[in-house]
């Protein structure tokens, strides 16, 4: 269990979920473009909702408990980018299945 850090406040996320959440954060910032993003406690902690305005300016780390790279789903990239752009922001979606190869 990895966790996005920002400003003062530590996120715990799955390094997986982790490393998707980073493709779309950072180009999301690239772009200049600030957002909110949310999460839920953990399963372990009260119910409840949490969200931080991410901007361009903003210290922002990924701390991975995993030192190997992980491999990039880009249906799941393009979900939560989907995700980010809409009125409630970014927050973590399922993984979809990458659809079939056609043969």
């Amino acid at each position: 269990m990895g966790s996005l850090n920002f400003e003062d406040v530590e996120i715990p996320v799955d390094d997986r979920a982790l490393a998707h959440l980073q493709v779309v954060i950072l180009s999301r910032l690239r772009r200049g473009e600030a957002f909110a993003f949310s999460w839920r406690g953990a399963d372990d902690e009260a119910a409840g909702r949490a969200t931080v305005w991410l901007h361009p300016h903003a210290k922002i780390v990924f701390s991975y408990i995993d030192g190997d790279a992980q491999g990039i789903n880009r249906h799941w990239v393009d979900a939560l980018t989907e995700a980010s752009f809409s009125s409630g922001g970014l927050h973590l979606v399922p993984e979809p299945e990458a659809p079939a190869r056609r043969r």
